[in-house]
């Protein structure tokens, strides 16, 4: 676990002398780990209907073996999270790529393990949070600061510089 984990528990440098190939291994940390807790996610929600050795059982057992699955989310998540946000993602930046990435793990997960099937309004549906994601990518990376909802600004350095991940 040691060895998995250490490149996400390093803090980056200020974001603002990041060379832009730092922001793209930012941007490949955070997208990878969420990448890897979205597929525990699946499974500790959407897996254990079809578990056969929860068939018949109580409820609680379902919880307690969805959340011993969910841990796993949590590990990979944190630091994706903390990663992201010590190099300069906002926080709305980082909610909307997670759903963009809980999409794109969903798609073939409910196709290949769920077996269920893919319309056009689910095209669609997905489409739009593309254009999502396009708006509040748009204006880079970087937190915005604080204004009136009329005139917000992108700044392009990290917020805090005393922040660590």
């Amino acid at each position: 676990m040691h060895c998995t984990l250490n490149f996400a528990l390093r803090t980056p440098p200020n974001f603002s002398s990041q060379t832009a190939a730092t922001t793209v291994m930012i941007l490949l940390k955070t997208t990878t780990l969420l990448v890897a807790s979205n597929f525990f996610m699946l499974c500790a929600w959407y897996l254990h209907p079809r578990l056969e050795f929860l068939k018949g059982r109580t409820i609680a057992l379902a919880i307690l073996v969805s959340w011993g699955i969910a841990f796993f989310e949590y590990v990979l998540q944190v630091p994706a999270n903390r990663i992201g946000y010590a190099g300069g993602i906002s926080f709305y930046q980082l909610k909307f790529l997670q759903e963009i990435i809980t999409l794109a793990v969903f798609v073939p997960f409910a196709l290949l393990v769920l077996n269920e099937k893919l319309t056009w309004n689910y095209v669609w549906a997905s489409l739009c949070l593309c254009g999502a994601a396009y708006f509040a990518f748009s204006g880079g990376f970087g937190r915005t600061e604080k204004t009136d909802l009329g005139s917000t600004t992108h700044v392009t350095a990290s917020a805090h510089p005393d922040r660590s991940a």
